[in-house]
């Protein structure tokens, strides 16, 4: 039988149960994708007596976890488990979880969020009904959407999840008229956009941030990922000299351009180890359609936009920005000329601006970083 889910009120231990689900699958945040963050905890008689969650990518699945956590395999008999996303009931790195719920004899199953892919999608909930266990869908289901909400935009749309960053001084401004841009925010703001780096899939920049900069992109320290280093690239291509390139043993380098293939401009870059996507258009909002389908085909959930202000605003035309990480130092620059975190053309009217909601503000030393999120996203 299954239920929808019963007002918070009413089922105030449910939903603290799976508060505390929800707050375990987060922990795998970096290390499971293209799979999703899952938490699972067993309750029995008001008592927790099992948790786990989903750990890397390949590993047990959060239900796996939790049961093999019991002291006694015997007390998940009838017990209840509060599992964040629904169980997967197919093979492939790993058993089907909903196997491993019914071989335990679990009485109860409260699901925060069905599971869109389509080996799953409602095919554990049902496998979980013939089983004869009591199936409960919806609680906290926008808490454990919001977790997920990466992995179920790569699901449903084919293309991951863009993450814009910039750090601006407190009226606006990521370099001064002259281009001085170096450090904008603290060093804890800078250690924070590292931990960040180390849990995407993929870092874009713009070539004028790349000649300019010379960044090397990377996580320091090293964290579960190694992202791809990403430049769009027409005119202004990275040396052989730069960063990027020297380091492509260590992390790869994929520059998207619209020149033709056979351009002799990049013959090094394809000779020193770094990959070239040939988008078939010109126009960069195009071109960020194409490179995020062709992430999407090679399974990325995540990508970080670091700049600059052409290449955020490219990314903002497309509409293919989900989340906005903005650090904000207590610094007045000024200068009709400097620039802000997103250029091009912008909006005429504020009624066409895309609209986004504050997740969380952050403090950092001096700084602040705001987390925003584009609406209906999910």
């Amino acid at each position: 039988m299954t239920r929808d889910a019963a007002p918070p009120l009413a089922r105030t231990a449910d939903h603290r149960w799976m508060q505390r689900a929800i707050r375990l699958a987060a922990r795998g945040q970096g290390f499971v994708e293209p799979n999703p963050m899952v938490g699972c905890v067993l309750v029995r008689d008001g008592n927790c007596i099992g948790e786990g969650y989903h750990r890397h990518f390949g590993g047990p699945h959060a239900e796996v976890e939790a049961l093999r956590g019991l002291i006694d395999p015997e007390s998940a008999q009838g017990a209840t488990a509060y599992v964040s996303l629904e169980p997967c009931c197919h093979t492939g790195k790993t058993p089907p979880c909903t196997e491993a719920l019914i071989a335990a004899k679990i009485g109860r199953v409260v699901i925060a969020s069905p599971d869109p892919f389509p080996h799953v999608s409602g095919g554990g909930i049902r496998q979980l009904q013939q089983a004869g266990i009591d199936v409960e869908i919806g609680v906290e289901a926008e808490a454990a959407r919001e977790l997920n909400a990466p992995y179920l935009k790569r699901v449903i749309s084919k293309r991951p999840w863009v993450i814009a960053k910039w750090a601006m001084s407190i009226d606006g401004r990521i370099a001064t008229v002259d281009g001085d841009s170096q450090w904008i925010t603290g060093e804890l703001s800078r250690n924070e956009v590292h931990r960040l780096r180390a849990r995407v899939d993929a870092i874009v920049v713009g070539s004028g941030t790349s000649s300019a900069d010379n960044p090397t992109l990377t996580a320091r320290p090293a964290g579960p990922k190694t992202p791809l280093r990403i430049v769009f690239a027409d005119v202004h291509f990275p040396t052989i000299e730069s960063n990027l390139v020297q380091t492509i043993s260590s992390a790869p380098l994929l520059v998207v351009t619209s020149v033709p293939r056979g351009t002799a401009a990049l013959a090094p870059l394809a000779n020193a180890g770094a990959e070239i996507l040939h988008c078939q258009s010109q126009a960069k909002p195009e071109m960020v359609t194409e490179l995020l389908d062709e992430l999407g085909r090679r399974g990325f959930t995540n990508v970080l936009v670091e700049g600059g202000g052409k290449m955020l605003a490219s990314f903002a035309s497309a509409d293919e920005i989900d989340e906005i990480h903005a650090y904000v130092a207590p610094k007045l620059v000024g200068g009709q000329m400097a620039p802000g975190p997103v250029g091009g053309d912008g909006y005429a009217k504020l009624i066409q601006s895309p609209k986004f909601e504050l997740i969380s503000v952050s403090r950092y030393d001096n700084d602040i970083r705001m987390i925003v999120r584009k609406r209906k996203s999910l």
